[in-house]
């Protein structure tokens, strides 16, 4: 029994045969919300109260997250996307512009740039690690370059100490299309932090330490608003932290000088509208399930963490050849939001009949992420994995077991026990 498993997976055995004879089948969604009666209760009231739109629990919601992110102020949107997007307008990206970010990542990341009608500048990641290539990340500036987008994968930070030092190297390439450019005098760095909320780079949270920072409260989210994100950023002498507020205010909702909420105080029925803006504000129903998510967001933190610590324990103790990333060390605490594996020496085809397998024994998997340059809008765009060797050899192996607040760790040995077996098959 035990000489049938392959070396080249397992290393040790005995207690997963152990284990087996008390598995029952299971059934492991990937990454369902973590809803409690809490965020019900919050919902209705809002429903109650009149305010379903931008009002009272946005601007709560706002505030809290800012006294968790350690930062003066935090706007809210109806996703990420439209933060990072909302972000390159402010900062007056557009054509004849770059922004660089990685090749490795949602269409997000990029797509906002296209948005802009900014260049899209791709950097391959690290051999093994889904994080850009930092020494290409600093031959990819010009003189065009406006802004870098790091991307925090599965709620690991990049290593922003590096990215800025090669900011402040390529520093007399910059050229500042408006004030807010001048003031920065550099490239600005905006952390895609959709993984990240609540991780720490060098005991720093994340939203502290990127020039901005947008996050994501999507449906799958550790944190969730069902729908909406939110960015931030960190205290800069030449910023007004109030006065860049009101700068989003205006951008997030069709340039209207006051929201619904400052209309309603009597006889304020007047506005104005200062520029032909956008509309992409977050609701008070999104902020009520965003509150009572907050509230309870250090133990839900505290489920993902152990949960991880059981994946890691149980893969480097039985296998020799899957691979994990490094959710914690002397620099990053990760926010535990996608537990990542990758099997050494198969192929695409392969993997794609693992995750097949696994889904049969009721395990739902996932891939993060299928490269840029293989996406039609990218190949459309003239980018070719070819020029991303390691975003590949990454992506044909990778498999993302599932990681959620609602498992617990008997659910983890079952998708261990379970993968050992489909691996051997």
């Amino acid at each position: 029994m035990i000489a049938k498993y392959p070396q080249i997976y397992i290393r040790s055995y005995r207690h997963t045969l152990i284990r087996r004879r008390i598995m029952k089948t299971r059934n492991i969604p990937f990454s369902p919300p973590d809803i409690s009666e809490k965020e019900i209760e919050l919902v209705v009231e809002a429903m109650r109260s009149g305010w379903i739109t931008t009002g009272p629990k946005t601007k709560q919601f706002e505030s809290q997250l800012a006294d968790y992110c350690n930062t003066d102020k935090v706007v809210t949107m109806n996703s990420a996307t439209a933060a990072m997007e909302m972000t390159l307008r402010l900062l007056g990206v557009g054509p004849g512009d770059e922004v660089i970010t990685s090749a490795y990542t949602y269409t997000a990341s990029a797509s906002v740039i296209h948005h802009v009608g900014a260049k899209i500048v791709l950097v391959d990641i690290q051999e093994g690690k889904p994080e850009m290539n930092y020494k290409l990340l600093e031959e990819a500036i010009t003189e065009k370059t406006k802004v870098i987008i790091p991307v925090d994968i599965a709620g690991i930070m990049c290593d922003y100490d590096m990215i800025f030092e090669i900011v402040e190297r390529k520093k007399e390439l910059f050229t500042p299309n408006n004030d807010l450019q001048s003031s920065f005098g550099r490239i600005i760095v905006m952390a895609d932090a959709a993984h990240s909320f609540g991780a720490k780079y060098k005991g720093k949270m994340s939203g502290q330490v990127a020039d901005f920072t947008a996050f994501s409260f999507h449906a799958v989210k550790n944190l969730t608003t069902a729908e909406g994100g939110a960015v931030t950023w960190r205290n800069q002498s030449f910023i007004v932290n109030e006065e860049l507020y009101k700068e989003y205010m205006l951008l997030i909702l069709h340039g209207q000088s006051k929201d619904a909420l400052a209309k309603n105080v009597p006889g304020s029925w007047e506005y104005d509208i200062v520029a032909p803006n956008y509309k992409c504000n977050m609701t008070d129903i999104q902020a009520a399930i965003g509150i009572s998510q907050l509230e309870r967001y250090d133990e839900i933190l505290k489920v993902r963490n152990l949960l991880v610590d059981s994946y890691n324990e149980q893969i480097d103790r039985v296998f020799q050849n899957v691979l994990h990333l490094d959710h914690l060390n002397e620099y990053q605490d990760s926010s535990s939001h996608l537990y990542f594996i990758r099997i050494v020496g198969i192929s695409e085809k392969k993997r794609n009949n693992i995750i097949i397998k696994l889904a049969e024994r009721g395990i739902s998997t996932n891939v993060h992420y299928k490269p840029l340059p293989l996406l039609t809008a990218y190949k459309n765009l003239g980018f070719e994995i070819n020029d991303y060797p390691a975003a590949y050899n990454f992506y044909q192996n990778e498999i993302t077991l599932p990681l959620n607040s609602l498992m617990v760790l008997e659910d983890v040995d079952y998708v261990v026990e379970n993968l050992i077996e489909v691996l051997n098959d």
